[in-house]
């Protein structure tokens, strides 16, 4: 057969063809339901990678990814791989999979110590967006150590102390960037923030110093003219926490202040009102009246050390008697007043007339959670009868 005579049989196959393909439809072309689908699947088109590749929906991808994790590859080309792979997936925003990537190729421990500065910043990165500021630091720290000019781990691990919140740190790192990129204005723009959150934090700690300062002082004041009246603290048998009292100068001085917060003064939890020192000197307590005839209570929240209970007892029931009494008994004039030695079990009386302070300053009462209380009985009731019966009772 001669070349002419070839070339007829393939101009005829050809033509044979050419007629089948433009009289029968192609099975597999694209509609207009099905392309962007099908664009999806080719991995020079796909928007996002799929969750999970299987071969016979994706060949093509996974045809790729067979090539990426080939052992047979020398490490460089592995880990270079690796890293286009994690590089694809940040730019989709799959932080926790682009780290996955990074550290794989980190694993294969090529020799180009670039490559491994650049796997060690771009995982800072992704560990930056994913929230991990300490493993993000980590690594700018480790790309850093490699190649102690990479822009990229500089500002990095500026970026990380600044939401750390070390300033200093982070300033330091800035400082080192600008050694060597002077102009950088990344560089410049992270040292002015640092710098001015770290005088903000420096500012903020004097503010909180001088004020626990001033805390404790008051604290001191106010332990102070307690003592000086005679007046006794319940002290809770529950045990102290361990360190709460420091040795630094910042800290108040006084371990009975410390006890006292603890302890006595512990009203705030109960009842909202804590015992102050007023200008003048005076003390003012948070006192409690219990009316247990009625399970009723009231709740003066600064009763001054001066003031005569029956003052305060004129004003509770004075012209408007509370709506629980229905008896219309708890009339000033009716009324006595008692306070328990519960260690003893025992009441005492107190006259309407004396000041909050004598009674405090008696020697078996004790303030207790910072609230001194006192019980409230109707003069020759039944109820006042039977709760007094006996038990012993003594005259302030």
């Amino acid at each position: 057969m001669t070349s002419r005579e070839v070339q007829s049989d393939s101009d005829d196959g050809m033509d044979e063809f050419m007629d089948k393909f433009t009289t029968q439809r192609y099975k597999n072309a694209f509609t207009e339901k099905n392309w962007e689908e099908e664009f999806n699947k080719v991995p020079m088109f796909m928007k996002t990678a799929p969750e999970e590749i299987d071969p016979q929906k994706y060949p093509e991808l996974a045809c790729l990814q067979s090539i990426i994790h080939d052992e047979d590859r020398p490490p460089e080309e592995q880990a270079k791989s690796l890293k286009d792979e994690g590089n694809a997936f940040f730019k989709e925003k799959k932080y926790d999979k682009a780290v996955v990537s990074y550290t794989a190729a980190l694993k294969k421990k090529c020799g180009d110590q670039e490559l491994n500065a650049v796997l060690l910043t771009n995982r800072a990165a992704s560990h930056f967006y994913l929230g991990n500021m300490r493993s993000a630091l980590n690594d700018a720290a480790a790309a850093k150590k490699i190649k102690p000019d990479h822009l990229k781990a500089l500002i990095r691990g500026a970026q990380c102390c600044i939401e750390l919140r070390n300033f200093s740190e982070a300033i330091h790192w800035c400082d080192e960037g600008l050694k060597v990129y002077p102009t950088d204005g990344k560089l410049r723009e992270l040292r002015a923030s640092a710098d001015k959150h770290k005088r903000a934090a420096e500012r903020d700690a004097r503010k909180s110093k001088a004020k626990e300062k001033k805390l404790c002082g008051e604290k001191e004041a106010l332990l102070s003219a307690i003592k000086d009246r005679g007046i006794k603290l319940f002290q809770s048998t529950k045990p102290r926490r361990q360190g709460s009292d420091s040795d630094e100068e910042d800290q108040c001085s006084s371990a009975a202040v410390a006890q006292l917060s603890l302890d006595g003064l512990s009203s705030q939890e109960i009842t909202g009102a804590q015992v102050s020192l007023d200008k003048q000197g005076s003390l003012h307590w948070p006192v409690l009246f219990l009316y247990p005839e009625h399970q009723q209570s009231d709740f003066i929240s600064a009763f001054s050390e001066n003031n005569y209970f029956r003052d305060h007892l004129t004003v509770m029931f004075g012209e408007e008697l509370p709506p629980w009494d229905t008896d219309k008994k708890y009339q000033p004039q009716n009324l006595k007043l008692y306070f328990e030695d519960e260690e003893e079990e025992t009441l005492y009386q107190v006259d309407p007339d004396t000041s909050l302070l004598k009674a405090l300053q008696h020697k078996r009462f004790f303030v207790k959670a910072g609230t001194p209380s006192f019980i409230v009985l109707v003069h020759g009731s039944s109820f006042s009868k039977q709760f007094l019966s006996g038990k012993t009772i003594h005259r302030l």
